[in-house]
């Protein structure tokens, strides 16, 4: 099911942690809704500009994010549901921090989005955070965001996308911008300012197809997507050079399609026509590439790149240095699954792979790094709908998620703050 219950043969499918954040922030005073939208096939007329080469209207300088030591492992079992609905284990707590057609913050004109989905944290100089969230629904879509002080109120709510279609997940990039993917056959990626003090970017360089989500390896600046289509392919773009700040240039690159050989090993072949304005869909212009089924949630962390396929129910594992895939979780080996509905990912400090349930038993579940599989927390009464975009705030006590479709499939997407002990000062 796609946004408000739609199926994959209705409108649309169904349906992440930054190592550094912004600096030099403005106080973030009441915003209107930014202009912006995408000239793909689907999708209104386009309004936000296109980089040149070499720009670098988004090369914040990153802030560093504390040292932390994971405490996943030490979670206990979930116990009964609270008054929200939400389990979760002794010592942590939820709260509800935004709903669907509601004010975020009281007395403030923004009101929160339909179909809330992926979404991730950004820090700011004065302690407190940022969490942006994309939302998947047609022609309006957009991203909507959150800012806490540092002692965790909420104390603004702002848009800084708009008028786009269907922005499932995404990623953060390190220099501090969200990434937010448009999931039709014909969509694209727009970087966004998670301040809203600057236009968002449309990056036709990172390909047009039915987009889910995108990763950074910061270490050899390639840029990793995934695409959700039964047959979707796993992508990686290569920046033609980097900015003087030393990031990866996203106008200009190369967009390859992964082919994986029986014994794992990865070698990339360059897509002829990464802007799919002929007759042959992206995925299918390199014959020999290798298909994944419903591509979702992607991360990278320390060398590994994590991505999940939710019509096998796997999470793959890719050793971005050797270039070797293989599987980290297999719902289908499994005798009493943990985890199912693979979706979106988000990884802890230390290598915890978390992935969020799009239906299965509506949990976040925990890969530990001993293979272990532990349920984090666990939405009732939301059966027909998904949990979204996990990302933890920069202390790694609160954990942002939302449930898309809300109660009963109604259509009001809540977005919630678990928080307790995650992690513990490095």
């Amino acid at each position: 099911r796609g946004p408000m219950g739609i199926r994959r043969d209705g409108l649309l499918a169904r349906r992440a942690m930054l190592q550094g954040g912004l600096a030099g922030f403005a106080g973030l005073m009441g915003r209107g809704l930014m202009g912006c939208s995408t000239s793909s096939g689907d999708a209104p007329a386009a309004q936000t500009p296109t980089l040149p080469p070499g720009g670098d209207e988004f090369a914040f300088v990153p802030m560093t994010r504390p040292k932390l030591v994971s405490r996943i492992a030490e979670i206990g079992p979930l116990g009964a549901p609270d008054a929200l609905g939400v389990r979760v284990a002794a010592g942590f707590t939820a709260r509800v921090v935004a709903e669907t057609g509601k004010a975020p913050v009281p007395g403030k004109p923004y009101v929160w989005h339909t179909a809330p989905d992926g979404g991730a944290t950004f820090p700011a100089p004065d302690g407190g955070w940022i969490y942006v969230s994309n939302s998947e629904v047609p022609f309006v879509g957009g991203v909507g965001a959150l800012r806490f002080d540092a002692s965790g109120a909420l104390v603004d709510a702002y848009r800084i996308l708009d008028k786009t279609q269907a922005n499932c997940a995404g990623g953060p990039s390190p220099w501090g911008t969200w990434l937010s993917c448009e999931e039709i056959p014909k969509g694209v990626v727009h970087e966004c300012d998670p301040r809203g003090e600057r236009p968002a970017v449309v990056r036709p360089a990172l390909g047009t197809f039915r987009h889910e989500a995108v990763a950074f390896d910061p270490v050899r600046h390639h840029v990793y997507l995934t695409e959700d289509e039964p047959d979707g392919a796993l992508y990686r773009f290569t920046p033609l050079g980097l900015n003087k700040h030393g990031f990866a240039n996203l106008a200009e690159g190369a967009l390859e399609v992964a082919v994986v050989a029986t014994d794992g090993a990865v070698s990339w072949k360059r897509v002829p026509e990464p802007s799919f304005t002929g007759d042959v869909a992206t995925r299918a212009q390199v014959p020999d590439a290798t298909k994944f089924d419903g591509g979702e949630g992607i991360w990278w962390h320390e060398g590994v790149l994590y991505f999940t396929t939710k019509g096998d129910n796997r999470v793959w594992a890719l050793d971005t240095a050797a270039q070797r895939m293989s599987t980290l979780y297999d719902a289908a080996k499994q005798t009493d699954a943990v985890l199912t509905g693979v979706d979106n990912v988000t990884v802890s400090c230390c290598g915890d792979v978390l992935v969020a349930e799009d239906g299965g038993d509506m949990q976040v579940v925990a890969i530990l790094p001993s293979g272990q599989a532990k349920a984090l927390l666990q939405v009732t009464g939301h059966d027909k709908s998904e949990i979204t975009g996990p990302a933890f705030d920069p202390s790694g006590t609160r954990l942002y998620f939302s449930s898309q479709r809300g109660v009963g499939n109604n259509g009001v997407g809540i977005t919630y703050e678990v928080s307790g002990p995650f992690h513990a000062p490095g």
